[in-house]
Order: C-alpha cells, then structure tokens, then sequence
C-alpha cells in the first residue's frame, strides 16, 4: 500500500450552506466540522487540508437541549490576574450571536496550526443572509 498524497492544486473544494435554525448546535457543529475536515472524501487524509467550504446562516436561532441555555459556561481570561470572565449560553448569544457555534466547530477541529487553517473555511452568520451566494453553495439539512 502507498500513502496517497493529494496535491493542494488537485483538491476540488465545495461550498455548503447549513441553516441552523431550531436545529441542536452539537449535530450543527460535528456536521460543520466533518465536511471541513474532509472526511466525507474518499481521498480524506488527516495531515491535510482537503475540505469543504461550510457556511452557517441563522446562527442566532440555534437551539440547545435541557437547561443548556442557563447552565452551560463560555469562559475566556483577560490575561490579567483575576481576569476570569464567564457567560451563559444565552448572554454570549445576545451578545454575540454567531459566538457559540463558531466556538463548538472550533472545538471539533484539530488543535494547531490544521485546526487553525481549517477553522477559516468555517462562515458563521447570525441572520439569513451570506456574501458567499456567487459560489453556488449546497444547501444541506440535518
């Protein structure tokens, strides 16, 4: 068996669109990551960048199982000491509403500088409309 290394000129990338509205943000982002990672692809490689383009629209509408929306914490330091912040779910998305489901995706991607590439084929936008039309994306349903 060889190893199949594919070129980065040879990779045809897609775009999609997922609509997230009333739909869970754990199955919206596991399916957001999958296609970026390329795992759908039968030429699918873990150390390279072969993925699809996703975009997310109607993140502001995402639902969230049980008391998810009181009881689950975003936390980010400051760098300061004692800089601990925190947010429930429902604070982070009144105040930035695309903020949760780019955080789930980012947490299914690789850690480094893969993870770090990858996570730019990742568009989130809070409302149902995107930029990314000329490129014809697919719509997909979960």
């Amino acid at each position: 068996m060889k190893t199949v290394f594919v070129k980065p000129a040879e990779v045809e990338r897609k775009w999609f669109v997922i609509d997230a509205e009333g739909k869970v943000l754990g199955r919206v982002a596991a399916k957001a990551a999958a296609i970026v990672r390329g795992k759908e692809k039968a030429s699918y490689a873990p150390h390279q960048e072969i993925g699809d383009f996703v975009v997310i629209i109607n993140a502001d509408k995402i639902a969230v199982t049980g008391r998810k929306a009181q009881q689950k914490m975003y936390h980010k330091h400051t760098g300061y000491v004692g800089g601990l912040k925190s947010n429930n779910f429902e604070a982070l998305i009144a105040r930035h509403p695309a903020s949760p489901v780019e955080l789930a995706v980012k947490g299914m991607l690789p850690k480094g500088p893969l993870g770090r590439k990858l996570f730019k084929n990742v568009k989130v936008y809070a409302g149902p409309q995107h930029p990314h039309s000329a490129q014809s994306p697919v719509a997909i349903d979960l």
